[in-house]
């Protein structure tokens, strides 16, 4: 091929969207792996107990294997932690850098590429524990991506309407109450009973609760758990619409 033969008319043109996700999810990852803090809470922190609460047994989290339930609490866990604090916190500081703008490129929203990101991971090393999920893995499938949309919704709301290091504060404090008391490790009907009925209300809740019936229990999509995870969403994008702040 001699230099003639190659064309160097520009080609004007965005990217496909294929291609624009990739690469986003690329940066995406490079810049969570720079980051310790993220990377502690996205992916070390469910790592650990999800080995922690299925080799340890100090705590009865139910009859049968301890992997069993373990893994969808943890599941939640990752949903929680991905798409509510990191998208959170890390949307307070694009704010406040006024990296903002450049968030609508990704068509599947960060909360998303995290979460993608994040089961990638804890699933293997589930099965590698001895993980034997039961029931309709699609009915699983929905439940994440209304946790995931529900808990998206929340954290950009939390972060467009607080300055940024209020939501650093805030978004942990969340992150901590719901790990201990909003059904995420600990099933509901291992809660005390007035706290059981307020955590299944939560979207941690609902979302666990979801999840452990599919996979634990081998049943399908239930009402209750969808409702409360489509009335966050509602809120979230409510509430995001009428006070999130560009800077």
């Amino acid at each position: 091929m001699s230099l003639s033969d190659i064309s160097l008319t520009p080609q004007p043109g965005a990217a496909t969207r294929t291609r624009a996700v990739l690469s986003t999810a690329a940066l995406e990852v490079r810049l969570m792996m720079r980051n310790g803090e993220q990377l502690l809470l996205t992916l070390g922190i469910p790592v650990l107990m999800l080995i922690g609460l299925s080799t340890l047994h100090f705590i009865n989290l139910g009859p049968g294997k301890a992997i069993n339930w373990a893994t969808p609490g943890v599941l939640t866990l990752a949903v929680m932690s991905t798409a509510f604090t990191a998208q959170a916190i890390s949307t307070g500081f694009d704010r406040r850098s006024g990296a903002i703008t450049f968030l609508g490129s990704t068509p599947l929203g960060r909360g998303g590429l995290l979460a993608g990101k994040t089961f990638a991971i804890i699933v293997p090393i589930a099965f590698a524990l001895g993980w034997q999920p039961h029931g309709d893995p699609i009915s699983a499938i929905v439940y994440i991506v209304l946790g995931t949309a529900a808990f998206t919704a929340l954290g950009i709301a939390l972060a467009g309407a607080l300055r940024a290091e209020a939501v650093l504060a805030v978004a942990n404090a969340i992150w901590l109450v719901l790990l201990l008391v909003g059904g995420v490790i600990i099933p509901l009907d291992k809660l005390p009973h007035g706290l059981a009925l307020i955590a299944a209300g939560t979207p941690s809740g609902a979302l666990g609760a979801g999840l452990r019936s599919v996979l634990v229990h081998g049943d399908s999509l239930a009402g209750w758990p969808v409702l409360v995870l489509l009335a966050w969403f509602a809120l979230g994008v409510g509430v995001a619409v009428k006070t999130f702040k560009w800077d």
